[in-house]
């Protein structure tokens, strides 16, 4: 089961220039960019670990590609993804997202129905990598 989260996720996944690319008409908005990564895709996770601190002050995609390919390093079995924020406004308003990196083997979800009073039905979906511990689940 492939994620798809976040902008390009129509997609196949981006080359390196590609994320380059986005990288750079992001800095050229003068958007700050910063780097994530989880065991747990869950779409409603919304608190995914930030590698390393937001990049404000870089204006080039290298620097951050360097960032990128250290993340890679560290987790090559997470999922990664690059965010974009805007701070026009006086607030982060999240402008940006997509995943520039996921493990070779996605656990994907499973639903599951739960039966209610009367004959309502719930239906939710469960991370298969919740299974594990953190940290045991790639």
């Amino acid at each position: 089961m492939r994620i798809t989260q976040g902008t390009f996720s129509f997609l196949p996944d981006l080359t390196d220039e590609q994320i380059a690319s986005q990288i750079e008409y992001c800095l050229g908005k003068g958007w700050a960019v910063s780097i994530e990564y989880t065991d747990d895709p869950h779409p409603r996770n919304a608190y995914w670990e930030m590698f390393g601190m937001p990049m404000f002050d870089i204006r080039d995609a290298a620097g951050v590609m360097t960032e990128l390919n250290a993340c890679r390093k560290t987790f090559p079995r997470h999922y990664i993804k690059v965010n974009a924020f805007d701070s026009t406004r006086g607030r982060e308003s999240l402008r940006l997202s997509f995943i520039v990196g996921r493990p070779a083997e996605e656990p994907g979800f499973g639903l599951e129905r739960q039966e209610g009073p009367g004959r309502s039905v719930r239906y939710t979906t469960r991370s298969y990598a919740t299974e594990r511990p953190q940290g045991e689940r790639y």
